[in-house]
């Protein structure tokens, strides 16, 4: 800290004082203050504060204090169901929103269901079915207004890849069809436990530069597989990798391949590629690429039907049931083999699921300037797989692609969603028959255009350029989904976020600290080479809490530092080291094992003849270091408030002469 016009007579007095603090007392210094020792709190206080901090940092139950009974009871009601929160506001003007936002999502994702089904190798009724019941489920319960639920092209592709990998879908479409119903389930309660445990938090650890390479990897992945659509290929490997897709494409070249079906895939995707570049090129066509989809599946279905292109090696869906969803609660598997498989698969899919509908949540929060509740998302979509999974759905979560268009199409609130479901009834009951011929190629180019977007390079190459670990943590996802499947792309993408944040926390940042030119202020010498050293002193600090995964690093990196500055001093016949402090602010906590290690670090530095002092440590910090009696063994006046106290104590001389 700088000093006053009156303070300087005192300083210039302090010439001639002994470099060593133990004939120098802070009593006798301008502007110096101890640093503070927090009262001893009680432990259960502590508890629970510290578990209210991490898992009701939100402070959830604030809006009940102070009110009747009655209030609570409507209160209680509102936090389950939204709906009837934000419904009270509601007008005609916002329902016209959501009419029109609700029309155009359908008109996307009545196509997109039936194309989706097949990814996760279901019949297409099993798509529609998943965009009307679960739909309404989160339109009550949901905190979200943009978001519009359904299938989505990562989630079915998973399940899919996951679920064949236990059951064949061909031989044993009704047992595959059960454990799918049983995955989605468990996806559900999965989702549910979080948010009604709070540990949405837990999501976090899949960093967002793994998501991105294995939404890419996945991208990708889709792709490839509706070649077998594309093409009008029969005979089509089961695996998803990149090369045995590619040997089994070029397998079938000469005898798999039907002009017929590639003229309509090409033709249609071409139309759907200029439909979204049309959009992007102007905002107010967002309805274009939105109904483009629908206008495909109508034409293509017309041109096969008046021309029986079926009958000339293009294949169609030939048929689609008819009706709303019937029950399924009695087909999940509650006992037997499978209750695990399926537990196991709808853990990783609803993680999944769970994870991009936060994320597109987040996203248009942020956007419209409106607060997301994590953990009322988890538990009403948890609540709307459970469900779902009773009414013959598989796993649906936030589409990006619907929610996109929900929001361009001015939607409202989650009305749309209900208006979208609507529709999907309608088409259910009345309109599936017409879908008869409609052609699988033009299926395969509504899923290639939808999927093309979510490889984000732009994004990959912001991200390396940002971070090069975070990069090799993007593109170690991304080659696993594409060369090996999508469960070891999503096992690399997690391990490689684990490594991070072990790395980081096992290996935490030190840096030398020198004084900038005319000011009392320290910093990182590295960040600013006109920051010089302090003659007879070395300031280290410590960037994390110092723990037990860390503990023995900080100490043998401290030493290192104080080694590497002792040669280069004795090198260049400039006076040894005196004094080490280290800056503690950013030292956030300290457990036992770090005490410890600054215990060893002070006796190290005795045999060296360096004293050992301690600048601003924390409240949680400076209470462990009395209660360990740290604080005894280094001495009260080694510990100061600012690096500046500690270094105008220790080297005044050389203070005043700066």
């Amino acid at each position: 800290m700088g000093l006053t016009s009156d303070e300087e007579p005192k300083t210039k007095d302090m010439e001639n004082g002994s470099l060593s603090s133990s004939h120098y007392h802070t009593e006798n210094l301008p502007n110096i203050h101890k640093v503070g020792v927090p009262r001893r709190s009680n432990l259960l206080k502590e508890f629970t504060g510290g578990v209210k901090e991490t898992f009701f940092s939100d402070d959830p139950l604030r809006p009940f204090k102070g009110q009747t009974k009655s209030r609570k009871f409507i209160l209680a009601i509102q936090a389950v169901f939204p709906i009837f929160e934000w419904g009270r506001d509601y007008n005609l003007t916002k329902f016209k929103g959501d009419v029109i936002a609700g029309l155009t999502i359908a008109s996307l994702c009545i196509p997109q269901d039936i194309g989706y089904a097949k990814l996760a190798n279901l019949a297409p009724q099993y798509g529609l079915y998943s965009s009307f019941v679960p739909p309404l489920i989160y339109a009550f319960m949901g905190s979200s207004r943009d978001i519009a639920i359904g299938p989505v092209d990562v989630v079915s592709l998973l399940l899919g890849s996951l679920l064949q990998n236990e059951i064949d879908p061909i031989k044993y479409p009704a047992e595959y069809r059960r454990l799918a119903f049983t995955a989605t389930f468990f996806a559900g309660i999965t989702q549910a436990t979080l948010g009604l445990l709070r540990l949405g938090f837990l999501i976090d650890f899949l960093s967002h530069a793994a998501i991105v390479g294995f939404m890419g990897g996945a991208a990708i992945t889709i792709a490839l597989q509706q070649l077998k659509g594309f093409l009008g290929i029969k005979n089509f490997t089961k695996k998803s990798d990149l090369v045995s897709v590619m040997q089994s494409v070029w397998g079938s070249v000469h005898h798999g391949w039907n002009w017929q079906t590639v003229v309509i895939a090409v033709a249609f995707l071409g139309f759907l590629l200029f439909a979204k570049y049309l959009g992007k090129k102007n905002k107010r066509f967002f309805w274009v690429p939105a109904i483009a989809p629908l206008i495909s599946v109508i034409l293509s279905t017309f041109f096969v039907y008046i021309t029986r292109a079926d009958k000339n090696g293009v294949q169609i869906v030939k048929h689609i049931e008819k009706g709303i969803n019937p029950p399924s609660v009695n087909q999940i598997y509650f006992t037997g083999d499978y209750v695990i498989k399926g537990f196991k698969i709808g853990v990783v899919a609803g993680l999944i699921a769970l994870t991009e509908a936060l994320a597109i949540g987040r996203t248009f929060a942020a956007m419209k300037d409106y607060q997301l509740d994590g953990n009322k998302e988890m538990v009403a979509l948890g609540t709307m797989n459970v469900v779902g999974s009773m009414t013959s759905c598989y796993v649906t979560t936030g589409s990006f692609s619907r929610s996109a268009v929900n929001y361009m199409a001015g939607c409202q609130t989650s009305v749309s969603n209900i208006v979208m479901s609507c529709v999907v009834l309608l088409t259910l009951e009345l309109i599936t028959p017409l879908f008869k011929y409609t052609p699988n190629a033009i299926l395969s180019s509504i899923i290639i255009s939808a999927v093309i977007s979510l490889i984000d390079y732009e994004t990959a190459y912001l991200i390396w350029k940002i971070d090069k670990f975070d990069f090799v943590a993007c593109m170690g996802a991304f080659i696993g989904v594409i060369f090996a499947s999508v469960e070891v792309g999503l096992l690399i993408a997690v391990s490689i976020s684990f490594a991070k944040i072990l790395l980081q926390v096992t290996r935490p940042r030190t840096a030398i600290l020198g004084r900038l030119p005319r000011t009392t202020v320290y910093r990182n010498i590295e960040q600013y080479p006109d920051a010089s050293k302090v003659p007879g002193i070395l300031i280290v600090r410590v960037d994390s809490a110092i723990y037990f995964s860390n503990s023995n690093y900080v100490k043998e990196r401290i030493l290192r530092w104080l080694t590497d500055e002792e040669e280069h001093l004795k090198a260049n016949g400039l006076p040894r080291v005196d004094f080490l402090i280290v800056e503690m602010s950013p030292v956030t906590d300290i457990d036992t094992s770090g005490i410890h290690a600054l215990e060893e670090l002070y006796r190290s530095l005795q045999k060296r003849d360096v004293q050992l002092v301690l600048a601003n440590p924390g409240q949680v910090v400076i209470d462990k270091l009395h209660a360990s009696k740290f604080t005894d063994l280094i001495g009260e006046d080694k510990i100061f408030l600012t690096v500046s106290d500690a270094v105008l104590t220790c080297a005044p001389k050389v203070v005043d002469e700066a």
